[in-house]
């Protein structure tokens, strides 16, 4: 089975992903496989080499924003996006679309290129799960038209702490505005948001949030709910091992004793979730409020704004305001995992 955990980015995906590769049944690319891309390597040892490394050190900053050259935890096998490695092997049209991909965009040449690209993997690696993490446009629609039978884990965070955490980073391009930042043009009712803010980059943050989100909801309505699961980060801090048990089962995983001991090692920390609070002023939260309260509201996000929008159905791992369609699921309560443990 081909899955695929996607999310917005700065949205925890990263996380859940490298929770689930850690099962002695998942494969996937590694950052090896990524950053020695001529190399052309398979990943067939990635498994082996990822359960047997510690966690990553949550601490530890995205490479490019690394203080020092060496630095300890850094060094160590781990699942990757891959970006380099498939824009050599598959196309840049991947990684550098200013807008979403769609089932339109599989031309018979792309669509060999990704069949070549991940099923050589599949095979070198022999899991009976290859699982492959995706952020920024969910590319879905490209995805599902390629691989129809693939299953998506569509991982959501708070709008507010997304736009937060880009506005921390040194590689978001909000900084040079729309008109050339890499998600390609405003749609007309957000662009009106942004100049009547005075061009506030809090809530242009905000605003790719919600552009993305509405991709997310467009590629979810052609793929077939039992193939589509929505998990919310904040619910996987607050109940790791529930939650990942749905996101085993939905992947058609057993809770083996060996992936007990690679989950064992993780301490989900939600010291940080409302963190935007103490960044933000309170003139930004309200104005990021104001603009994210129809989105907040649909993915079941307290807010001071009531909005008027109605919240969108959707495949939940835990239901709430948002109707849980045909399909879902529904997470078990279990828990704490124990043992030494790096914080989330």
């Amino acid at each position: 089975m081909l899955g695929f955990v996607i999310g917005t980015g700065r949205c925890g995906s990263t996380l859940v992903h490298e929770v689930l590769a850690r099962h002695p049944e998942v494969g996937f690319v590694s950052n090896l496989d990524d950053k020695l891309s001529t190399l052309d390597l398979d990943g067939r040892w990635n498994n082996v080499l990822l359960r047997r490394a510690a966690p990553r050190d949550p601490r530890l900053g995205p490479f490019r924003d690394r203080p020092r050259l060496v630095e300890r935890g850094r060094l160590r096998v781990a699942p990757s996006e891959g970006w380099q490695v498939l824009e050599r092997q598959v196309s840049p049209i991947l990684s550098r679309s200013h807008r979403d991909l769609l089932a339109s965009d599989a031309t018979p040449w792309l669509e060999a290129r990704l069949r070549r690209f991940f099923e050589r993997r599949m095979a070198a690696q022999a899991r009976p799960v290859f699982l492959h993490h995706v952020t920024g446009w969910p590319r879905a629609g490209l995805l599902h038209a390629v691989f129809p039978e693939a299953r998506f884990i569509h991982v959501v965070r708070d709008g507010r702490a997304v736009a937060n955490s880009l506005l921390q980073t040194s590689w978001w391009t909000g900084g040079k505005g729309p008109s050339n930042w890499d998600f390609g043009p405003l749609p007309e009712p957000y662009a009106k948001e942004w100049e009547a803010s005075g061009q506030s980059y809090v809530l242009l943050a905000g605003l790719s949030w919600k552009l993305l989100l509405d991709a997310f909801e467009a590629a979810r309505a052609a793929i077939p709910c039992s193939q589509w699961l929505e998990v919310r980060y904040e619910d996987v801090l607050a109940d790791p091992r529930g939650q990942i048990a749905v996101m085993l089962e939905f992947l058609g995983l057993q809770w083996t004793s060996d992936f007990e001991a690679g989950f064992s090692r993780y301490i989900f920390d939600t010291g940080r979730r409302e963190a935007f609070r103490r960044d933000l002023n309170a003139d930004n939260l309200a104005l990021l409020e104001q603009s994210l309260a129809g989105h907040l509201k649909a993915y079941r996000y307290a807010t001071a704004i009531q909005p008027d929008e109605e919240p969108r159905a959707s495949n939940s791992a835990v239901p709430g305001d948002r109707d849980v369609v045909a399909g879902a699921r529904t997470a078990a309560a279990g828990e704490p995992p124990a043992g030494p443990a790096l914080k989330w």
